[in-house]
């Protein structure tokens, strides 16, 4: 089973929200992947898992690296997980159908965006009439004033 957890951006970017969401997870262990819809999204995303802050860096990986069964994170525009993640992080409109082997599938997206908030609409009806057998749990979280997480749905 299956947590599939939609993250609706409207006080932080992604920039801002994603590695600390990122970071987390690898403080519980679990490796993880980064799935976005482009190449140039994922050489933005790189840079940033290297720099967003002055006295760490997130370790990480991507295609043009190899080693991915190494890498505890993983940057990719496919559907692998070379890694064995457990949790799926998909921005800029990616997608993925097949929730097999992961603990926790998190959507985020840009409230400030429309395209971006009818595609997370689509994805949550699809994951809901996908899931007549009840073997994922799906929320929806929206950002408060302060940039934390509130559940909504």
């Amino acid at each position: 089973m299956a947590e599939i957890l939609f993250y609706h951006l409207t006080e932080k970017t992604l920039d801002n929200a994603l590695p600390g969401l990122v970071e987390k997870s690898l403080g519980r262990g679990w490796q993880v992947v980064v799935q976005a819809s482009s190449q140039e999204r994922i050489e933005v995303l790189d840079n940033l898992l290297w720099t967003y802050r002055d006295e760490s860096f997130l370790p990480h990986g991507s295609q043009k690296d190899g080693t991915e069964h190494l890498q505890p994170i993983w940057l990719t525009i496919e559907p692998d997980n070379p890694n064995q993640a457990k949790i799926r992080f998909l921005v800029d409109g990616a997608e993925l159908d097949d929730l097999t082997g992961y603990d926790r599938i998190v959507y985020m997206f840009d409230g400030h965006d429309n395209a971006a908030v009818e595609h997370a609409r689509t994805r949550w009806k699809f994951h809901k009439d996908a899931n007549e057998a009840g073997e994922h749990e799906q929320t929806y979280w929206q950002q408060n004033p302060s940039g934390g997480w509130e559940k909504k749905a």
